[in-house]
């Protein structure tokens, strides 16, 4: 009875703490040491909770919620949109894209009045022509830039429809109520498109019959021209056009032939489903997280406890299994700083939200709360460049 009467109150009311996030107050977040958190916060469809740790010298992970309006109408669409940027190379590309592309969103949506695949389609393609761009401009003093690039994983909740939208090897989760069994199942809702798998491997030489070097398994490790191991993000301008793919860009970048036709694609997988009432929370992450946790602990995770604190749980929960197996105790994980610790694991971002079936039955109509959160971290300004990187340290993206 307690249960039914707070869902009723939810329903009902929005807490005034969370009408907006900014910079500068308590609701925007923690930070202690490499750790960035903001255990519990609302969002128009339910809780959340959201994590970030920092392995990198430059935070390359960047990633936002925002909550409310989806468009610029004041007719909505409104709901709730994730956005998880795990970059590689440098953080230019996942700091461009936490910066544009949910306002590309906003307009496409405003545009066709809605929410769809073709909206989040066009939100990503002009995302990455703004970046291309951008390395256009920057390549005559910046060239390296050519090198970088992000995986883009992407969640939109919009009148009872969740939108799942992925380049690259980040990672959605739903966990999902089985009835039968009270039994929480995880259910991986993104595709990934890393060459650790053979169907990626098959579609890179389907596409490249021509190419027998496409992919390359190089130190126990399949890469993309023996470069990088993922197939589609935004950025990564020098394995989708010529120009960007000869000096001044450094040696170890460039290809041994001529490049003619993109390599690398920026079109995203996206899958759309009716949530229904037996779902119960969805973990967005990048691959820093499923380095150490399979699906289903992640989940058991978030169901065995409280829900504040869950998107620091998991994190935890990883870091401990990374300390494991370096046979070193987490403690002594946690000493070690930013740079150094990215022999020891990758930057790690987890988005935790909890879905109200109440809330999401009437939130696409209904204002809410307006939230715009983003993870935080150790950054240098951004217009600074990161210092190039291997070949090797471009595929761990």
């Amino acid at each position: 009875m307690f249960q039914v009467l707070m869902n009723f109150f939810r329903a009902c009311s929005w807490p005034s703490s969370e009408r907006y996030v900014h910079a500068g107050s308590d609701a925007s977040g923690r930070q202690d040491g490499l750790l960035w958190y903001k255990d519990l916060g609302q969002h128009i469809n339910g809780e959340f909770s959201m994590a970030v740790v920092q392995a990198n010298n430059l935070l390359e992970d960047q990633s936002q919620i925002e909550s409310g309006p989806l468009s610029t109408l004041e007719s909505g669409p409104y709901g709730t949109f994730v956005g998880i940027y795990d970059g590689h190379g440098g953080p230019e590309t996942a700091r461009y894209i936490n910066d544009h592309l949910f306002h590309h969103l906003k307009r496409f949506a405003s545009e066709n009045q809605s929410i769809s695949s073709d909206v989040i389609r066009k939100a990503y393609q002009a995302t990455e022509e703004g970046f291309h761009s951008l390395v256009t401009k920057q390549w005559p003093t910046k060239p390296q830039i050519a090198a970088v690039g992000s995986c883009c994983l992407v969640g939109v909740i919009c009148g009872g429809t969740l939108y799942v939208a992925n380049l690259g090897d980040s990672r959605a989760v739903l966990g999902k109520l089985v009835k039968a069994t009270g039994e929480i199942l995880a259910v991986q809702l993104s595709a990934e498109h890393n060459a650790c798998f053979e169907s990626v491997r098959q579609e890179l030489q389907s596409l490249h019959p021509d190419d027998s070097q496409i992919v390359v398994l190089k130190h126990n490790v399949w890469r993309v021209k023996g470069l990088i191991q993922i197939s589609r993000s935004i950025g990564d301008v020098y394995l989708k056009k010529a120009e960007f793919n000869r000096e001044p860009l450094l040696a170890k970048f460039r290809l041994r032939e001529p490049l003619k036709r993109p390599i690398l694609s920026a079109d995203p997988s996206i899958s759309v489903q009716a949530l229904q009432p037996h779902d119960q929370f969805l973990i967005f992450a990048s691959d820093g997280l499923w380095e150490h946790l399979s699906n289903q602990e992640a989940v058991n995770i978030v169901q065995n406890h409280p829900r504040s604190g869950s998107a620091r749980r998991l994190v935890k929960a990883a870091l401990q299994e990374a300390a494991k197996k370096r046979e070193m105790r987490y403690s002594d994980l946690k000493k070690i700083d930013r740079g150094v610790r990215r022999h020891f694991h990758d930057d790690i971002t987890v988005i935790v939200l909890f879905l109200d079936s109440n809330l999401i039955s009437r939130a696409s109509s209904c204002k809410g709360p307006t939230l715009s959160l983003r993870g935080g971290g150790i950054n240098l300004p951004a217009n600074s460049l990161a210092p190039c990187t291997t070949p090797t340290e471009l595929g761990s993206s």
